[in-house]
């Protein structure tokens, strides 16, 4: 492995939200008071200069590639705070200078003069969090903003010029059917944004959901959705690149495509997680910080909750849980790239056997997906366990 061979990519968590919605798993919390900002701030980028140590080669800092701002909500956080983050940051660590820096956006907390400063600060790419046009879903769904400031929202992106934008949106919604998922998913198309989230909404464990489930749509309208979706996308021109991500030519998210082929990142803030690759010995490690943010923000306590490295034997699963998630083919040579060593035996004859069962393609250069293997990706994803 050598300096920047692999990307390095910085994670930053702002865990507070207005309301906890029902079918979140992320680590947020539900704002009682205001946002103790600089605090806050001044923890996350002490957590990346504890983080360093992790990403100096031979006595240099790896350059980022690309930051990206998630949570929670951070577009709750002012102008002033996200100007102090973004230039800390900078200060600490080399940052590319056409690096992506991308920040989530809530459209019931979004002012224009605060995306013009957040911009201002840096941002180049917003995500916004529409997830639904209708006013039933986005109750069910406990969002806080209406259909018209969703609208507002991505057309207040657009008018920014910035890098690019994205809009989030679910389908597969409680009660939800054919026809009204595609005149969701067409509303946002009809804004031209040049990246589209769009994703089926899943109950997960230690959610509102989880306890109290809702009623989903049947398997069928289910496929429906997926297929007559897929198909729109692709009618005006959004090319999938992973499993639940569109794009227009030129688009595609610097960040995902860094975080899906096995790319390092830094991650800091409350619960943040991280995937570094010691240069020097090949040794590859997962972190993860203190959860809360009253544990995060106490001084007597280090913001590393702890750090695993990943076992030589789970290396393969490991890469092709995430690589496998991308649309586009996989070189041969970028396995030895980020994982530091070269396939086993046992791992070419799992390759071998998904190939003899139709779920991949490979050829001499490299490996992919076949249709089928896109549709049971989590089968295909077992054989490396």
């Amino acid at each position: 492995m050598i300096l920047n061979a692999i990307p390095l990519a910085l994670y930053v968590h702002i865990p507070w939200c207005v309301q906890k919605c029902p079918y979140c798993d992320f680590n947020s919390h539900t704002l009682k008071g205001g946002i103790p900002e600089s605090e806050y701030i001044a923890h996350l980028l002490d957590d990346l200069s504890a983080d360093l140590p992790l990403v100096s080669h031979n006595g240099q800092l790896r350059e980022v590639t690309s930051i990206f701002i998630g949570g929670g909500t951070p577009s709750l956080l002012s102008v002033e705070a996200m100007h102090k983050l973004i230039e800390g940051i900078k200060a600490r660590i080399p940052v590319h200078p056409q690096a992506e820096i991308s920040m989530e956006a809530n459209p019931g907390t979004v002012e224009s003069d605060k995306f013009i400063g957040f911009q201002a600060s840096g941002v180049n790419r917003i995500s916004i969090g529409v997830q639904s046009f209708q006013a039933s879903h986005l109750k069910i769904l406990g969002r806080i903003h209406n259909e018209g400031q969703a609208h507002n929202a991505i057309e207040l992106a657009k008018s920014l010029a910035l890098r690019s934008f994205n809009t989030d949106l679910m389908h597969g919604l409680p009660e939800q059917s054919l026809e009204n998922a595609l005149s969701d998913l067409q509303q946002a198309i009809d804004h031209a944004p040049p990246h589209l989230s769009w994703y089926q909404l899943t109950i997960e464990p230690n959610t509102l959901f989880y306890s109290k489930p809702p009623e989903l749509p049947i398997d069928d309208v289910l496929w429906d959705i997926q297929t007559q979706g897929q198909a729109l996308l692709a009618q005006h021109g959004y090319e999938q690149y992973e499993v639940s991500a569109y794009a227009k030519p030129g688009q595609k998210c610097a960040h995902n495509l860094n975080y899906w082929r096995f790319g390092d990142y830094l991650g800091i803030g409350c619960g943040a997680h991280g995937k570094i690759s010691n240069l020097s010995t090949g040794e590859i490690i997962r972190t993860v910080k203190v959860k809360h943010p009253k544990g995060y923000m106490d001084l007597s306590k280090p913001y590393m909750q702890g750090q695993t490295a990943i076992l030589d034997e789970d290396m393969g699963f490991e890469f092709f849980m995430n690589r496998l998630r991308l649309i586009e083919a996989c070189p041969h040579d970028e396995f030895e790239r980020y994982t530091g060593r070269a396939l086993t035996e046992q791992e070419k004859s799992i390759i071998s056997k998904l190939n003899g069962q139709g779920l991949m393609l490979s050829n001499n250069n490299e490996w992919r997906l076949s249709e089928l293997g896109k549709r049971h990706l989590n089968t295909v994803l077992a054989e490396f366990v």
